[in-house]
C-alpha cells in the first residue's frame, strides 16, 4: 500500500509566472530522464523483484521509488506555479466566468509566444506528461531488465543524466520558483546516485573518484550549497510504515560521491513542507464552479471532514 501525506516534500518559493521556465522543466518531469520515467522504472523493478536474499535491494528501490512519486509532485505543482496568472488578466471572481476577456483583455496572449502552448490550451495552466518539446510521456522509457546488476547500473546512469539536465536547467532561468525545486532535485538525485553506487560497491564495483556526475561546484548554486550543508546528498528514505525495510544493509558507511569520510544516513521520510492549492483561472474557466456547484461542494467537505475525525487504523481491527 501506499499512503499519501499532504505535505510537499520541498518548499516551492513563489516569484513571477514564467511559462518559458515551465516549459524547461517539463523535461525533468516527463522527458526520458525525467521523474515520471525514475517513478515508474524503480516502482516497477520493485513490483517485479526476484530473489527473497536480496530483499534489501529491492526495498532500497521500494525507498527511492516512492520518493520519486513525492518528486513528480513537487515538479508537477511548480511547472503549474509557473503557469499560473496571465499577465492581462483583469477579471474578478465575482464576475461570469464567461467573460475571462471582458473590457478587451486578451488573457491568455502570452499562451501564444511563451513556452509551451499546451501549458495554457490543454492543461488549464498546469503540468502535462510531455517532454520539453510536447512529445508524450513514453512507458518505453522504464527499464527492468530483472538483472539486479544491470538495473542498478542503469538506475545510477538515470540518475546521473537527471541530474546533469536540472544542473542545465537551473543555468536557463533565475526564476526563484523554478531554481527552488531544481536545486532540491539536484541534491536529491546525487543522494540516489549515492544510494545506487553503494549498491554497486556491496555487490563489487569500486568508484573511485567517479562519482558526482556532473561534478559541480556547488558555491555555483547558493540553493544547492545550502542543501548539501544540511546533508540531503548522503540521507536515503525508506518511506516504510511497519519498519520492515532492510534498505539499510546496503545504504551505510562512507558516501560513495564523497572523498572526506562524509557518512550515508537512513530515515523513514522528510518532514516535508505544507502547501496549498493554486487560485482559480477564471479565463481558463477553471476549475468552472457556479454558486451551486459551491455549494455542493461545501457539503461535500463537510461529510468529509466528519468522517476524519473517526480514528485512522491501518490493516485489520
Amino acid at each position: 500500500m501506499f499512503f499519501h501525506v499532504q505535505r510537499m516534500i520541498n518548499e516551492i518559493v513563489p516569484d513571477e509566472p514564467d511559462p518559458g521556465a515551465a516549459n524547461a522543466l517539463q523535461e525533468g518531469l516527463g522527458g526520458q530522464f525525467g521523474e515520471m520515467r525514475t517513478m515508474m522504472q524503480y516502482l516497477f523493478q520493485s513490483f517485479n523483484f526476484r530473489g527473497p536474499e536480496g530483499k534489501p535491494y529491492r526495498d532500497l528501490l521500494y525507498g527511492i521509488g516512492t520518493e520519486e512519486i513525492s518528486h513528480v509532485e513537487l515538479i508537477a505543482t511548480t511547472i503549474a506555479r509557473l503557469t499560473d496568472g496571465s499577465p492581462r488578466y483583469r477579471g474578478s471572481k465575482d464576475e461570469p466566468l464567461d467573460q475571462p476577456g471582458a473590457k478587451g483583455a486578451t488573457p491568455l496572449s502570452n499562451a501564444l509566444a511563451q513556452g509551451n502552448i499546451h501549458h495554457m490550451l490543454v492543461g488549464a495552466q498546469g503540468a502535462l506528461p510531455v517532454d520539453a518539446v510536447g512529445n508524450p510521456w513514453s512507458g518505453s522509457y522504464v527499464y527492468n531488465s530483472g538483472n539486479l546488476v544491470l538495473d542498478l547500473l542503469y538506475n545510477l546512469m538515470l540518475e546521473s543524466t537527471g541530474r546533469l539536465q536540472k544542473c542545465r536547467i537551473y543555468e536557463m532561468s533565475s526564476n526563484k520558483t523554478l531554481r527552488s525545486t531544481v536545486s532540491y532535485l539536484i541534491v536529491r538525485d546525487q543522494a540516489h546516485e549515492n544510494a545506487y553506487a553503494k549498491a554497486l560497491e556491496s555487490l563489487g564495483v569500486n568508484w573511485g573518484k567517479t562519482l558526482p556526475i556532473p561534478k559541480t561546484n556547488a558555491e555555483r548554486y547558493p540553493e544547492v550549497a545550502t542543501l548539501l550543508e544540511r546533508g540531503l546528498h548522503n540521507r536515503q528514505y525508506t518511506f516504510n510504515l511497519d519498519h520492515q525495510s532492510e534498505a539499510a544493509k546496503v545504504f551505510q558507511g562512507n558516501s560513495p560521491s564523497a572523498h572526506d569520510g562524509e557518512v550515508l544516513r537512513m530515515a523513514q521520510a522528510p518532514e516535508g513542507v505544507p502547501f496549498g492549492i493554486a487560485p482559480e483561472r477564471p479565463e481558463e474557466f477553471s476549475p468552472g464552479l457556479d454558486s451551486e456547484l459551491i455549494e455542493l461542494i461545501q457539503a461535500t467537505a463537510e461529510m468529509e471532514l466528519a468522517e476524519a475525525d473517526e480514528p485512522v487504523r491501518y490493516g485489520p481491527a
